[in-house]
């Protein structure tokens, strides 16, 4: 089964942003114990309080990573660290058939040499629950490097080569996630940032779901100079479905000089996910070994062809509507600044936890019984093309199926959210607060033979920009 979700994860693997330039094929990463079976006793004991996933698995994978740990400094020698090292994270009760793929990219623009891993997204996959998630880890998040000292997640690929870590910086990389948040890595995929742009340029580009207009520094033209000053000139990208070749996705999902890098990540997930689903429209899980065979040299991965060809079929299940955003953001993580004056990232352990408990908590899926999506048929507005598209995208991002409707005539002043069948009001309630809709908004009215459960009517007061990092799927999003 671990190979049947390989196949779901090949496009947003090589829409991955980041990493080297030259494919490396092999097996997968091997668990800490059978990369250092002498390793030193640790000087750190565990004690972090297990928190169960809500929903257990009939047959849940062994844990691991709960062999002894090196201690700080056993790879590399250093001062004490700032702060203390924290406790292992209790690792998280997946079902035997998740498989979790580290999409990395590098800060390196070319050559060869050490780069740090700027973007780090864990893609988390279920086939056995038809579900994914996708969470974007801040780069700045400062950790314990396990055997070395306590530093920014990004640098443990770097530290892990440098300092000969057992398996190297890949790693050293996917012990740091282990260590620190309790996930198992079973693979990994890098692409630079010339690889990223041959490979969306490579589909035509994408049509990026733009929810909020940004603005940044980006060079005149592609070919200038970026070290002078007077080649930048400050560019806005307005809302709504903005087709990207592969130089303006890289701006795109990498410019944070207006911003940040919580922003950012938002960014990076409105391309992968587009990225996604135009890969799918093309047909790339019908012809695996002609687009490996095509974009293998831009791709640094263990996953080889024949993982991703066993149960390439199966991939399509994973719609976006199953397909959960989530960010370790500004709720899960406290500023601070070492003695060096380094800006960095202290987790917040209980709220990094509820937030990945939140992310790969899938329901059981009866396999006798067919799969539901509660859908909602949104109408558009006259005036705004765009509004349609971008509040089924929305929807989307929430767990909901979203079917764009030709607007009606004239558009009410104020958004309807109309109840055609009798539904969970708790449903309901989550539905309303991930459109930023009122409670005045809901209109109960009976359709027996209406096709969705829910129709959307779009006002114009409707405003399409959100922030996804405040979706949960227990619980209602906190809009106001």
């Amino acid at each position: 089964m671990k190979a049947a979700a390989h196949a779901a994860a090949l496009t947003l693997v090589l829409a991955a942003c980041g990493a080297m330039a030259k494919a490396q094929v092999g097996g997968p990463l091997l668990p800490k114990a059978a990369r250092d079976a002498s390793a030193p006793t640790a000087a750190v004991a565990l004690a972090v309080t297990v928190v169960p996933l809500p929903t257990q698995a009939p047959q849940v994978r062994p844990a691991v990573g709960l062999t002894p740990w090196p201690p700080p400094y056993t790879y590399g020698a250093g001062t004490p660290p700032p702060t203390a090292v924290p406790a292992p994270a209790e690792p998280f009760p997946f079902d035997e058939d998740v498989v979790n793929i580290l999409l990395l990219g590098s800060d390196r623009r070319s050559g060869t040499g050490a780069s740090r891993t700027d973007v780090i997204l864990l893609l988390s996959l279920h086939p056995s629950r038809g579900g994914a998630a996708l969470v974007s880890i801040p780069r700045d998040l400062y950790v314990y490097l396990p055997g070395y000292t306590m530093g920014r997640v990004n640098t443990a690929w770097v530290f892990g080569d440098q300092l000969k870590y057992p398996g190297g910086g890949q790693a050293m990389l996917a012990d740091t996630l282990l260590y620190n948040l309790g996930v198992p890595v079973d693979h990994y995929a890098l692409v630079d940032m010339a690889g990223f742009r041959q490979i969306i340029d490579s589909v035509g580009g994408v049509d990026v779901q733009v929810a909020c207009p940004y603005t940044d520094w980006r060079l005149k033209r592609q070919d200038m100079d970026q070290n002078d000053a007077d080649n930048w000139a400050l560019y806005t990208v307005t809302a709504g479905e903005q087709h990207m070749d592969g130089y303006s996705a890289l701006w795109y999902a990498r410019s944070r000089a207006r911003s940040s890098d919580f922003d950012r990540s938002r960014r990076q997930h409105e391309v992968l996910r587009s990225f996604y689903r135009k890969a799918l429209g093309l047909g790339w899980l019908l012809h695996l070994p002609d687009v490996w065979a095509s974009l293998n040299s831009l791709v640094t991965t263990d996953m080889s062809l024949g993982d991703l060809l066993l149960l390439a079929p199966q991939a399509a299940r994973i719609d976006l509507g199953n397909l959960r955003s989530r960010f370790i953001n500004r709720q899960q993580v406290t500023s601070w600044r070492t003695p060096t004056g380094a800006a960095v990232l202290l987790p917040r352990p209980d709220e990094v936890r509820f937030l990945l408990n939140d992310a790969f908590n899938f329901e059981a899926v009866d396999p006798t019984q067919p799969r539901t999506t509660t859908t909602v048929e949104v109408t558009g507005h006259p005036d705004h093309p765009d509004w349609a598209g971008l509040a089924a995208e929305r929807l989307t991002y929430a767990g909901f199926g979203a079917y764009p409707a030709e607007p009606e005539a004239d558009a009410p002043a104020t958004s309807i959210l109309v109840e055609t069948h009798a539904g969970d009001p708790t449903l309901r309630e989550r539905l309303r607060a991930a459109l930023g809709l009122s409670a005045t908004s809901l209109v109960l009215q009976p359709e027996a033979s209406a096709p969705f459960p829910y129709r959307l009517i779009l006002g114009d007061d409707y405003r399409p920009c959100f922030d996804p990092s405040r979706f949960r799927s227990s619980e209602p999003p906190a809009f106001p």
